[in-house]
């Protein structure tokens, strides 16, 4: 019989498995839409490009109420802050073009990368971490190749789609490796 001590990280383990599935349906979702709609910068590709940070403020909420009982969530909540300001940064530069929505989607890439890193590092010991941790990393790199391809000539937001599927796929291996650690009570 498992003790009420150890059914928290259990029920945080299982909630955070669900919340990495999710996340991978969204992502590849979003992924596929911003293609096909989002060779232009139109009100549906503006509304897209706002919908995935705030999506992820959305996720990083049920993270941290979830997370509560395991260990600080003061990185979550860096989160959801980089998420908020990318929102309305992202809805900004949407005026301005596909280059300043670029910048400001590298900027945070960047910033939500080194965020997920150390998410991923100080929950380790949960188990299923290291896709989060290689994940947080390789967002910091896309973030520079964001804002770099932002001063080509025709800059493109397809980039985006990519570094949405692949963070999907992270979040996936993440929570097939959070099923694979978790103790069956």
């Amino acid at each position: 019989m498992a003790s009420i001590a150890s059914a928290e990280p259990i029920g945080a383990t299982s909630a955070l498995r669900r919340l990495y599935v999710i996340r991978f349906v969204f992502a590849a979702a979003w992924a596929a839409l911003l293609l096909l709609f989002g060779s232009e910068l139109t009100v549906g590709a503006k509304l897209l490009l706002v919908l995935y940070p705030a999506f992820d403020v959305a996720a990083a909420v049920v993270d941290a109420r979830s997370a509560r009982a395991t260990g600080p969530v003061k990185g979550l909540y860096a989160n959801m802050a980089a998420s908020v300001l990318a929102a309305v940064g992202v809805a900004i530069a949407g005026t301005s073009g596909v280059a300043d929505v670029l910048r400001v989607w590298g900027a945070w890439a960047i910033v939500s990368g080194l965020i997920q890193l150390l998410v991923g590092v100080a929950r380790r010991a949960m188990g299923g971490q290291w896709a989060m941790i290689l994940s947080g990393g390789i967002s910091v790199l896309a973030g520079g190749t964001f804002i770099r391809s932002a001063t080509q000539d025709d800059p493109s937001l397809t980039a985006l789609a990519g570094y949405a599927t692949l963070g999907g796929i992270f979040f996936l291996v993440s929570a097939i490796r959070l099923s694979r650690s978790t103790p069956r009570a």
